[in-house]
């Protein structure tokens, strides 16, 4: 059954501003003075969201420190697959927990158990007993993003949502491009282990925080329990579906077999989980909501957010050190502007929102210079000079994150108060799946066109992604220049793809049915 809260008047008929401060469907919500609502959301959301973006990023700095002590060179890169898949899985599962039980006391349950795995990594006594910490990690983080944007919507009135949004898109940001820097200090000067050790003040502090929050009058362990055969069913597809896209963008030929294995399987994890869906009283997933034309539009910005920035991210450093000549640290460099846009970007547009009260239009606009800005760079990009590319990318960058900013207020205005963790879940989830794709859809136009214009150059360009751009540099001049020249076109190939993925989110916030708060 739909719930009163999402049902089409709804949809049709914005709600008040002040709707999130009444009672919705039998809930009831505290209510926070306005002068104090700043102080006393964001800092306990701020640095819980930036442990799971940094997470996220930190471990591959130190890969190379964990190889030279435990060995396992080959299986170094389940560290971040395993922790991927299992914060995947979670994310959905803290969105129905947190409704049932309360979002400040399953956040503290989350930052807890990610806190307890971070010391199970850094005193792991071998790679088999870190693999296991590391996917403890992941179900502890996997809560992490989704609980603070459902303590947003459950405290922010919704127009002021999109400002509180744009607070938590720049600390993503802000802790994925921190996370390296950090992990690469503490790697050198403490050892590996320092980087796991970390995260602990910053997890004690993040929960003295959080206890500061207060607690919501809403009744608790409502709704008959925990959809535990979902939460499997879910696991049966996306385990498959990550491993198959690691592969992918691993750009390894020889596991094409194995990739279609695991997407079949994939597809039937699915096809299952749909099924289990569509029967049980408390379904894990918002099936429901997804049945409306602003949800499941909302929920594929999210997607095309999560896909087009990791689409341009995953391969530009390579890019720049391959075909510009860069170093590593140079390139680093040269990415700043790019990630400061996106992260301005969100916080501008969260503004401009709460100011407005219009969303759809943001992603619209800004999307289609995302989408004109890439495709320029599909043409133009092999004659700039560094620097060119480093600006035209802080641009095409500067509006990413206005489709995910939509569609996490779209869900939580349309699931109203009772739901705002499953509806946080579901964006989380889509943007999840979306990064994997983005990384998957590059690496295989890469390697695709590589392929089909000269599979010396792909084979060489493989060997760059697994052993660094140094590879290149041990070839002739006329070699490394026709390499350079092959993959620079291969590139445009992915400035399209972003462009395409840009595009499908400006159609989809062309066609919100919610368009205002």
């Amino acid at each position: 059954m739909v719930p009163r809260a999402v049902t089409d008047d709804a949809i049709l008929r914005p709600l008040p501003d002040d709707a999130i401060l009444r009672p919705v469907s039998g809930d009831a919500i505290t209510v926070i003075p306005p002068r104090h609502l700043f102080r006393t959301i964001v800092p306990p959301i701020v640095l819980p969201v930036f442990l799971a973006a940094a997470d996220g990023t930190v471990v591959a700095t130190a890969l190379p420190a964990i190889a030279a002590s435990f060995g396992e060179v080959e299986r170094l890169s389940w560290l971040v697959i395993a922790n991927l898949i299992a914060s995947t899985v979670a994310a959905p599962a803290y969105g129905r927990l947190a409704d049932l039980f309360g979002r400040r006391l399953i956040m503290v349950v989350a930052l807890a158990i990610f806190m307890a795995a971070s010391v199970l990594c850094a005193f792991a006594p071998t790679f088999n007993a870190l693999l296991a910490a590391r996917v403890l990690q992941g179900l502890g983080g996997g809560g992490l993003m989704t609980l603070a944007q459902a303590l947003v919507g459950e405290f922010v009135p919704p127009r002021e949502r999109g400002s509180y949004q744009g607070y938590l898109s720049a600390n993503i940001v802000a802790g994925a491009a921190f996370g390296p820097v950090a992990a690469g200090f503490l790697t050198e000067h403490c050892g590996w282990h320092s980087v796991f050790l970390a995260y602990l003040p910053l997890g004690c502090i993040a929960i003295a925080l959080v206890l500061r929050v207060p607690k919501s009058e809403e009744p608790r362990g409502r709704g008959g329990g925990f959809d535990a055969a979902g939460l499997v069913l879910l696991t049966t597809f996306v385990l498959p579906l990550l491993l198959a896209v690691s592969q992918f963008q691993r750009l390894d030929p020889g596991m094409l077999p194995r990739v279609g294995a695991w997407l079949a399987l994939a597809a039937l994890g699915l096809a299952a989980l749909l099924w289990q869906q569509r029967r049980t009283s408390v379904p894990i997933m918002a099936l429901p909501l997804l049945r409306l034309p602003a949800f499941w539009r909302a929920d594929v910005m999210a997607v095309c957010s999560g896909a087009a920035l990791t689409a341009m991210i995953t391969f530009l450093p390579l890019y720049l050190q391959a075909v510009m000549g860069a170093t590593p640290g140079q390139s680093g460099l040269l990415l700043i502007p790019l990630t400061v846009s996106v992260s301005s970007g969100s916080v501008l547009t969260g503004w401009l929102i709460s100011r407005t009260g219009r969303t759809a239009v943001f992603p619209m606009v800004g999307l289609s210079i995302t989408a004109l800005t890439m495709a320029f760079l599909a043409y133009a990009a092999a004659g700039m000079s560094r620097v060119e590319l480093s600006w035209f990318l802080a641009l095409g960058g500067l509006c990413q994150g206005a489709a995910m900013l939509t569609a996490q207020i779209t869900v939580q205005k349309v699931a109203g108060a009772r739901h705002l963790g499953a509806a946080a879940a579901s964006a989380q989830l889509a943007r999840s799946l979306g990064s994997a794709f983005g990384a998957a859809a590059a690496g295989a136009v890469l390697f695709g066109l590589l392929s089909a214009w000269d599979p010396d150059t792909a084979t060489l360009f493989f060997a760059m992604v697994r052993h660094g751009s140094g590879v290149l540099l041990s070839l002739p001049a006329d070699q490394q220049a026709l390499a350079r020249s092959e993959i620079a076109s291969a590139f445009s190939g992915v400035f399209l793809l972003v462009a395409g993925i840009s595009c499908v989110s400006v159609a989809m916030s062309a066609t919100l049915p919610v368009r205002r708060l």
